[in-house]
């Protein structure tokens, strides 16, 4: 067997040696197929779900206690072999990782992948490419541009000769990978910003004299972005590093279906044009984080059209819907868009960070084009000049692959029987007379929490009587309850959803903690869904305290 260092012996153990030889070894030499790494290798390849089921175990080992396995701040003065360092991986990092693949992980968007993904990412691991300029990457340019150009007709349905024209054109870039949809919303704000605020007369542009000189050149009190109050909160992050501050990203209430309210939308463009305060952008939400909504895109191009503000859609979530022929219509209004967000590691099941920008105009990434004389030559077909990060690995490469192997018509089969899944979801939380479902699902997310009979019927008593103060109580304590099942199901390891705390209609726009569940893992089946259902039941009566103070209540005011 070839180890990963050569061997010094003692009288009692091998000992591993950092030397000439070694260090060539593990440069050229693969480990023999019968070491710990080969079959891992072996494993994974043949079996993943298998391997993951194995060594990802259901503990309740605290985080804490998790730490004192990486705990020490020094780097390593003896090299180990990689039999040993692979078997305290596994002991110590893959058994105590999140089995983010199991049909009963339901609680965030990461979810199973196809096997095909695997193999392939370790070849493109293997070819190391750097997508920052074509010198470092050569054939991954074209296909990057080629999946661009596939996502940016997905979304805005140019025709062929506008494709032809400038999906390869050294000068402009139909959008951006990144390595998420948080530089995704970052890099269209960029744009925004910069084309807002270009260059004019004497005036340099803000991206050579800052926002101060920019306000001041353009007689603006100041700028701000305007989204829903489901908004991302990259949407901060973006406000915060272009410099117009966190504050200056205004909340637009929603409806009781968690859309924006364009009413009021159209009411603070007014008031803020009246204050001589520019609006930088107006961002729709095409599938919102918590509860998987989709705004009036139709409607929020309109306005944004009447008030010369650009219009930026974070479909992180709620792209891949374009791929289904059956509900693309509920991303109406996107083409309208003058760029677009959407993560491929979402709904388009390809690994951890694959997120996209996409821009309208193809000449947009001009006021975002940067220049190096030893990497980003002018003229050249570089995609760093038009991007947000530098280097960046090529994963357009397992966009390309998924898009050419699950095709449209196996993604459309995906997205509609997540939608489905979600549907059947709610049903069964409606017909269980112990929860209440909170947000009926638009996509393959919703929400919802375990409410007893008997609390739901003095619920619906106090709304009656308009007693909120009786509600609020009866509220706090079922938030209580929802925060100790979903930690005791997370603890317990063999089901998870996540927790979040939403305003409700219902209850006077009072805000309460739900159950967010996300059904994208096309592996997870209708009696996954029921045993976490069963189980939610089980660990509420572990709760006697809040539970016990629920039923009381509910009893004496029956």
């Amino acid at each position: 067997m070839i180890n990963f260092l050569v061997t010094s012996m003692t009288a009692s153990k091998r000992i591993a040696q950092a030397t000439n030889e070694s260090l060539h070894q593990i440069f050229t030499i693969a480990e023999a197929p019968d070491s710990t790494l080969g079959r891992i290798e072996k494993e994974v390849s043949q079996n993943l779900a298998g391997f993951l089921n194995d060594h990802i175990v259901a503990s309740k080992n605290a985080l804490t206690d998790i730490e004192q396995d990486f705990i020490s701040p020094h780097i390593p003065e003896q090299p180990e072999f990689v039999s040993d360092h692979m078997r305290h991986l596994l002991d110590k990092l893959v058994a105590q990782s999140v089995h983010t693949a199991s049909p009963s992980f339901i609680g965030h968007m990461t979810s199973a992948l196809p096997a095909f993904i695997l193999p392939l990412s370790k070849l493109m691991v293997g070819l190391n490419q750097n997508l920052v300029k074509v010198e470092t990457s050569k054939a991954f340019t074209p296909l990057e541009r080629q999946v661009l150009g596939m996502m940016h007709n997905l979304v805005y349905q140019e025709d062929e000769s506008f494709y032809q024209t400038w999906m390869h054109s050294a000068q402009h870039s139909l959008g951006a990978f990144c390595s998420g949809g948080t530089v995704a919303n970052i890099t269209a704000l960029w744009v925004a910003r910069n084309k807002l605020l270009k260059a004019d007369g004497s005036f340099k542009g803000v991206n050579r004299s800052g926002l101060f000189s920019a306000l001041q050149h353009y007689g603006y009190q100041g700028l701000v972005i305007l989204v829903s109050e489901r908004g991302h909160y990259s949407l901060k992050k973006s406000a915060d590093i272009l410099g117009i501050g966190q504050d200056s990203v205004i909340a637009i209430e929603t409806d009781e279906n968690n859309k924006i309210d364009c009413k009021k939308l159209a009411q603070k463009c007014q008031q803020l044009a009246e204050q001589n305060i520019k609006v930088l952008a107006i961002v729709g939400v095409a599938g919102t984080t918590e509860t998987g909504n989709v705004d009036p895109l139709d409607k929020m191009a309109d306005i944004a059209q009447k008030y010369q503000c650009y219009f930026h859609v974070d479909a992180a979530w709620g792209g891949a819907t374009l791929l289904s022929n059956k509900h693309r219509y509920l991303l109406n209004g996107i083409e309208h868009a003058d760029s677009v967000t959407i993560d491929a590691h979402k709904q388009m099941y390809v690994p951890m960070g694959a997120g996209v920008v996409l821009f309208k105009d193809p000449s947009s990434v001009a006021d975002i084009e940067h220049h190096a004389e030893y990497i980003l030559r002018k003229g050249s077909k570089d995609l760093g000049s038009h991007t947000l990060e530098g280097s960046r690995s090529g994963m357009a490469m397992l966009v390309y692959a998924s898009l050419h192997i699950i095709s449209r018509p196996g993604y459309e089969m995906l997205i509609n029987q997540a939608i489905e899944k979600a549907e059947y979801f709610a049903k069964i939380i409606n017909e269980h007379e112990d929860f209440e479902l909170i947000t009926v699902p638009e996509l393959c997310l919703l929400t919802y929490r375990y409410v007893p009979k008997s609390v739901q019927a003095l619920l619906a008593k106090s709304r009656l009587s308009n007693n909120k103060k009786q509600q609020a109580e009866l509220n706090i304590l079922l938030d209580k309850l929802t925060k100790f099942i979903q930690k005791r199901q997370r603890e317990a390891g063999h089901s998870f959803v996540s927790r979040t705390r939403i305003k409700v209609g219902r209850y006077n726009d009072e805000k309460v903690t739900v159950f967010r569940v996300v059904l994208a893992n096309p592996l997870t089946s209708k009696e996954n869904l029921q045993d976490i259902l069963a189980e939610q039941c089980l660990l509420a009566q572990d709760s006697k305290k809040y539970l016990l103070q629920l039923l009381t209540v509910a009893d004496i005011h029956s």
